[in-house]
């Protein structure tokens, strides 16, 4: 498969080096230019030549590499990823051995679907099986991702409870996709977990509109909220605060 080389320097070195003295082994560090002269990021390739949306990215750098692609951040000197549709940037973090840490930036742009993101649902996959239901508000039940600890009545008037989230998806940080309609202008939310001991929206209401929502799971969800692995088990909870509004399917895609 070909692909294409994108390489793109944004990046800033917070420590100065000296190019005479300059050790890049593992045990000292190195400058961004040679971070960049080891790293690619590139996309593959549709047959009418425009970029498809799988990224790879590699960095052979001395160096523990953060990348930071559609807004996750994944600890690897190789990772590849299916992207959505559109321009963004990826990121990079080198951290250097004697503590200097470097950053490069890569924009890239996505033009067409070469390997379609696969939809993972959590609720709501048959309709006719799982239809949508209407959280109450300040009803914490309704959106607790346990099997025993909350429920709320579907569209038809049959008592359900939204799954417990698995370890891969809590630890793999996924991003979970909610299918909302009928929302009221003041719908809002509170992102927080089964037991009221933290929340995840910086304090601040989050606000439910029409269409898709995302909610990108972080390490502080996991730690919390996983129940293995070092998780808490607290469980996952989205209380609906003010207004109303309809939940149609839960998933993530990858």
């Amino acid at each position: 498969m070909k692909k294409i080389f994108l390489l793109f320097a944004a990046a800033c070195g917070l420590v100065a080096c000296d190019p005479i003295s300059e050790d890049i082994s593992n045990g000292g560090h190195i400058t961004v230019d040679e971070l960049l002269s080891k790293t690619t990021v590139t996309l593959d390739k549709a047959p009418d030549g425009s970029n498809g949306n799988v990224v790879t990215c590699e960095t052979h750098a001395p160096v523990n590499a953060n990348w930071t692609i559609a807004g996750k951040t994944f600890q690897s000197n190789f990772t590849t990823k299916k992207l959505k549709l559109g321009d963004q940037t990826i990121t990079l973090e080198g951290l250097c051995a004697d503590g200097t840490l470097l950053e490069a930036s890569f924009p890239i742009s996505v033009q067409t679907i070469t390997d379609p993101l696969q939809k993972f649902y959590i609720y709501g996959e048959d309709p006719a099986e799982e239809p949508g239901f209407v959280p109450g508000a300040w009803n914490a039940a309704c959106m607790r991702f346990s099997e025993n600890e909350g429920k709320f009545v579907d569209l038809n008037g049959n008592e359900d409870a939204l799954p417990y989230l698995s370890d891969d998806i809590y630890w793999g940080f996924k991003t979970l996709v909610f299918e909302i309609t009928d929302a009221t202008d003041d719908c809002a939310g509170r992102i927080m977990n089964g037991w009221w001991s933290a929340r995840y929206d910086g304090d601040q209401d989050v606000k439910f509109t029409n269409g898709l929502w995302e909610l990108p799971l972080t390490e502080a969800i996991a730690k919390d909220c996983a129940r293995g692995n070092g998780g808490g088990g607290k469980d996952l909870d989205i209380m609906v605060t003010s207004g109303s509004c309809t939940i149609h399917s839960i998933y993530y895609e990858e």
